[in-house]
C-alpha cells in the first residue's frame, strides 16, 4: 500500500515540478537550441528530469526511510549521476567530466554491494569475475547509462523505452520481494509517466541529460540487482534495445572507418523515423514494442542453465538490425 501512495504522490509531484522546470527554463538556461542533429525546429525547454528525479527523491523518505538508509551509497551514487547530467544541461559540461562523475558513481555501487560477480554458465564453464568485478562493473555501467542516453532522440522515446524496462524490473521486484528494485522502479514509472504528458510528440520539453543520465544509471543498477534472480543474458534482453542500437551504431562507424565515438543521425529511431515518413508517435510506439518482445524473449530465456545459446542469439539479433539498418540507410542516402 505505502507503494501505492508513493507512485500516486510522485506523479503529481513530478506534473508540478516539470511544469515548473518548463516555464523556468529560459531563466535557468535550460533551453535546447536547434541544431543540425535536432529534430525540433524551435528553442525547447530540456532537463525535464529535474521534475522526474526530485519528485521520487523528495517523496520516498517519508515512505521508504529504511531502504535509504540501508542503501545510502547507492542513493547518493543516484544523486551524483543526476547532478552530472543537471550541469551538462545548464553548461555543456566535457564529455570527460560526465565519464568521471559516472565512473565514480558505479565505484559506490559495488561498495554497496550491487557488483557483478559473475555472468554465467557458457559451455558449462561459470565465468566468475573474481578481482575483475569492480572494473567490469563500471563499464558494463558506463555503457548502459550511455546507451540510454543516446536513445533520446525522439519525443516520448527514451521516456516509453524506460518505461517498459523498468516496468520488468518492478515485476521482477515483486516477485522476489525485493524493496529496492520495488520501490525505484515504482516511484520512476509514476516520474516517467507523469513526464511523457509533457514529452510526448509534439513535446514541450526535452529531459535532457538530467533525466537520461539519471534513467541510464537507475536501469543499471536495477540490472545489477536483478542479477541475483535472472542470468546475465536474459538482463541483457530486458534492457536490449539500448544496447542493441548502441552497439549497431559503433559497427557500423568502425566499418566506415569513423570514430565509435563520433555525433550522426544513423541510429534506430532516426533510421526508422524516416521509414515511417516522419511519423514520431508510430516510431516510438514501434520501439516500444521491440524492446518488449525482448523482454518477452528474456524471461524465457532464463529457465536455461547454460547461456551460451542465449547468447549467440542475442549477438545475432545485434548483427541482424545492424546489416537490417545498413541496407535502409543505403535506400535512404543517408552518410553515416
Amino acid at each position: 500500500m505505502q507503494v501505492l501512495y508513493a507512485f500516486g504522490l510522485v506523479f503529481l509531484l513530478s506534473i508540478a515540478l516539470i511544469d515548473v522546470v518548463r516555464f523556468k527554463a529560459p531563466e535557468w538556461k535550460l533551453v535546447d537550441m536547434p541544431n543540425g542533429r535536432s529534430q525540433h525546429n524551435t528553442p525547447t525547454p530540456r532537463a525535464g528530469g529535474i521534475g522526474f528525479f526530485l519528485a521520487p527523491a523528495m517523496v520516498t523518505p517519508f515512505f521508504f526511510s529504511d531502504l535509504i538508509v540501508a542503501h545510502w551509497l547507492s542513493f547518493f551514487a543516484l544523486f551524483l549521476v543526476f547532478l552530472v547530467g543537471v550541469l551538462d544541461d545548464h553548461r555543456d559540461i566535457a564529455p570527460r567530466t560526465k565519464f568521471i562523475g559516472i565512473i565514480s558513481a558505479s565505484v559506490l555501487l559495488c561498495l554497496d554491494g550491487i557488483c557483478i560477480d559473475s555472468i554465467g554458465v557458457f559451455f558449462s564453464f561459470p565465468v566468475l569475475l573474481g578481482w575483475f568485478a569492480v572494473p567490469f562493473t563500471v563499464f558494463a555501467v558506463v555503457g548502459l547509462t550511455n546507451a540510454v542516453n543516446l536513445i533520446d532522440g525522439l519525443d516520448g522515446l527514451a521516456a516509453s523505452v524506460s518505461l517498459v524496462i523498468l516496468t520488468a524490473f518492478l515485476l521482477i521486484g515483486y516477485t522476489h520481494s525485493d524493496m529496492l528494485m520495488i520501490v525505484l522502479s515504482a516511484t520512476f514509472i509514476a516520474g516517467l509517466s507523469a513526464f511523457l504528458i509533457f514529452n510526448w510528440y509534439p513535446a514541450v520539453i526535452f529531459m535532457g541529460d538530467s533525466g537520461s543520465l539519471t534513467l541510464g544509471f537507475v536501469i543499471s543498477l536495477l540490472a545489477i540487482r536483478s542479477l541475483d534472480y535472472y542470468n546475465a543474458v536474459s538482463v541483457l534482453f530486458i534492457t536490449a534495445l539500448p544496447i542493441v542500437d548502441t552497439f549497431s551504431v559503433m559497427i557500423r562507424r568502425k566499418m566506415n572507418k569513423k570514430s565509435m565515438l563520433s555525433a550522426d543521425k544513423c541510429h534506430c529511431h532516426h533510421v526508422l523515423a524516416t521509414f515511417f515518413d516522419q511519423r514520431v508517435q508510430t516510431t516510438v510506439l514501434f520501439l516500444a514494442l521491440v524492446q518488449i518482445m525482448y523482454i518477452l524473449i528474456g524471461f524465457q530465456l532464463d529457465q536455461e542453465k547454460d547461456q551460451s545459446l542465449s547468447l549467440i542469439l542475442f549477438l545475432t539479433t545485434i548483427m541482424m538490425i545492424y546489416l537490417l539498418l545498413r541496407r535502409m540507410i543505403e535506400r535512404q542516402g543517408r552518410e553515416c
